[in-house]
């Protein structure tokens, strides 16, 4: 009775532990399911804004509040380049190594700030800095750029030169451009009027990729299946072992032996005298 308790108490945390492992799977895959749903919105956005018409700055953008819905929306901004206050952001994956995006105020007639991510240039050849960076045009321009989100500060802390930024963080930006800065979006150059000989290099489109993020989920799913899978098959084996071993401990009958028939010659030989003394 004892063996069977112990045996049962094994196999009740075996299955404990498969459901523990299957939670713990289901939330892995619904994390990653929400995340693929996240992209998919991403994707769709995209989809939606990259290639619309441009419209004013002052239509899509009449305060400092950019609505997520018209990020990546082309817009139409006329000013002039603050090129004494622009500033670079450090280690942009572009051409293969760590590059620099180039920030360029534009200051529109209104008095505001748009900060223009006019393209990436390559590091220098030496020293922390990038390469040479071409001069924006003079003068009134008008430049077409994609309206895009800040980002957020390094959550380590990192921080860059003089001269640099660690990402594209507008209020951060805003520190060297002044107060009229907007910090709710920045412009991604697309197109700028008067052209210039030199440009930065230009920024890529975004990735049409929807990531992992769904395969992921359906591995984690099969996961918690195979966990099931696999404590049914110790469960199985250790009831098969048990049975062998109790087949090799049961005692067994001996086997009859049958002995043959005593043959008794001289009642033969009687049984013969009979019959002849009848015939």
């Amino acid at each position: 009775m004892s063996i069977r308790r112990d045996t049962a108490l094994r196999w009740t945390a075996y299955v404990a532990v498969a459901i523990a492992f299957a939670i713990a799977c289901v939330f892995l895959s619904n994390w990653q399911f929400a995340r693929n749903g996240e992209r998919a919105a991403q994707l769709a956005l995209v989809e939606r804004n990259y290639d619309a018409d441009a419209i004013p700055l002052d239509e899509m953008l009449p305060s400092d509040q950019l609505d997520p819905e018209s990020e990546w929306h082309p817009v139409v901004v006329v000013g002039e380049y603050v090129p004494e206050q622009q500033t670079v952001v450090r280690n942009r994956p572009h051409g293969g190594t760590s590059a620099f995006e180039v920030l360029t105020p534009l200051r529109t007639s209104d008095g505001r700030v748009l900060i223009v991510d006019r393209g990436w240039v390559p590091p220098a050849e030496s020293g922390d800095g990038p390469s040479a960076i071409p001069a924006p045009p003079s003068g009134t321009v008008s430049v077409v750029v994609r309206l895009r989100a800040p980002e957020a500060l390094p959550t380590s802390g990192r921080t860059a030169p003089a001269g640099q930024v660690p990402t594209i963080n507008l209020p951060l930006v805003a520190e060297t451009t002044g107060p009229t800065t907007l910090t709710s979006a920045y412009g991604v150059l697309v197109s700028e009027s008067p052209a210039v000989a030199e440009m930065p290099y230009a920024l890529d489109a975004p990735s049409e990729d929807p990531g992992p993020h769904l395969s992921y989920a359906i591995q984690w799913i099969l996961f918690a299946v195979m966990g099931f899978v696999f404590i049914g098959y110790i469960i199985r084996t250790e009831r098969r072992k048990r049975a062998e071993d109790n087949d090799e401990t049961t005692p067994t009958a001996s086997p009859v032996v049958r002995r043959p028939a005593r043959v008794d010659r001289d009642a033969e030989q009687e049984d013969a005298i009979l019959d002849r003394a009848d015939a």
